[in-house]
């Protein structure tokens, strides 16, 4: 099988931010639904065989490094939440895509005859440096 030109490339990369433009609104996180004993003794919940009060729907994400926040949600938000989380799934997936097609366009794109790598806009090669002006500023007297 033969490589895809860089024109085909290029225009499955278009082809996915448009498909990325159209994932519609979405949030990270999962939905979860939980059954709750109350405690009260004489509660129907208090039977062996009753699996408790419920269901309640909690909706959850990772807020950073070792923290989780959440909320629990209302019966009619449930689906909404649930489409949102998969869209989420969705809009990932392009992206990682959208990765891969943009590497494969990175080693396909011909190298600009005698530029040296590392080379920017400026010519420079990556020098530190600035402006290029020299500071007005004067040495103290000695």
């Amino acid at each position: 099988m033969t490589e895809p030109s860089l024109r085909e490339l290029e225009a499955e990369r278009d082809r996915l931010h448009a498909q990325l433009s159209a994932v519609g609104d979405f949030r990270r996180g999962s939905v979860s639904e939980n059954w709750r004993k109350c405690g009260k003794p004489n509660c129907a919940c208090a039977a062996p065989e009753h699996p408790g009060h419920g269901p309640r729907f909690l909706w959850t994400r990772s807020a950073g490094r070792r923290k989780r926040v959440g909320r629990q949600l209302s019966a009619g938000e449930v689906e909404k939440v649930r489409g949102e989380i998969a869209r989420h799934a969705e809009f990932t997936a392009t992206v990682e895509q959208i990765v891969e097609v943009s590497e494969a366009i990175c080693e396909a794109r011909p190298a600009v005859p005698g530029a040296a790598a590392g080379d920017g806009p400026s010519g420079k090669g990556g020098e530190k440096g600035g402006s290029g002006v020299r500071s007005r500023r004067r040495k103290p007297p000695s």
